[in-house]
């Protein structure tokens, strides 16, 4: 009778092995899916979120740039009626220069009439000014002369006999009497007779030097003095 080899037994493979089973393998196979659907750029819903924030980003530059656009709009149409409202105020931005015919002025041009008709209010306000100081003075004055003539006729009517004791007329003549005579001394030592030349120089030269106001004063007074010591 033959008889029969023992049948080897067979171990089962190791879980340490290079090879383990499915069962083995799918804890970290799920855990690199699971890290891969958390990561955002494989979610599809991150992605939704970032499209809508990039939007939001673009939609946000887009109403920056409108309002600035509105703004910087706003300013052009505020300076072109300033302008506007200068070439109606100003009369020489209406009035045609045949140098550029009938274009339509430019800004430099608009901005100098303006400057030259401000320059030319001011030379009349001065003139005015000037004018109406004068006036001033000469109300003035004309308020003194009333003040002194009133008070002329209220001194004659208080007093009068304060005209019986005037003056003859023979008093008057010796008043200019003495005034001339005292000129042509002065005329008389001071005009040349050479040429006629030299005479019409030395009447203005005489008439600067001995006609003052102050020189005549000091005349008439001293011929009244005089006149005044004869009569009394």
């Amino acid at each position: 009778m033959r008889e029969v080899p023992p049948v080897p037994t067979v171990s089962p493979p190791s879980l340490s092995g290079p090879r383990g089973s499915r069962e083995d393998s799918s804890p970290p196979e799920r855990a690199k899916v699971e890290y891969a659907y958390s990561d955002n750029s494989l979610d599809p819903d991150d992605e939704d979120s970032d499209y809508h924030q990039e939007s939001y980003k673009e939609s946000y530059k887009d109403r920056r740039r409108r309002a600035h656009t509105q703004a910087e709009q706003k300013r052009r149409d505020a300076i072109k009626r300033g302008y506007d409202d200068l070439q109606t105020i100003v009369p020489t931005c209406q009035q045609q220069d045949f140098s550029i015919g009938s274009q339509k002025l430019s800004k430099a041009i608009v901005l100098q009439k303006t400057i030259d008709y401000i320059q030319f209010l001011h030379k009349e306000k001065k003139k005015q000014e000037e004018e109406v100081s004068t006036l001033r003075k000469d109300v003035m004055a004309l308020k003194i002369m009333k003040v002194n003539y009133e008070q002329i006729v209220k001194a004659h009517q208080d007093n009068p006999h304060e005209g019986e004791d005037q003056v003859s007329d023979q008093v008057k003549f010796n008043v200019f009497q003495g005034i001339m005579d005292s000129l042509f001394q002065s005329f008389n030592a001071s005009i040349s007779m050479a040429s006629f030349q030299e005479l019409s120089a030395c009447v203005f030269s005489w008439i600067e030097e001995h006609c003052k106001p102050q020189t005549l004063r000091e005349i008439v007074i001293g011929v009244l003095h005089q006149l005044k010591n004869q009569l009394y």
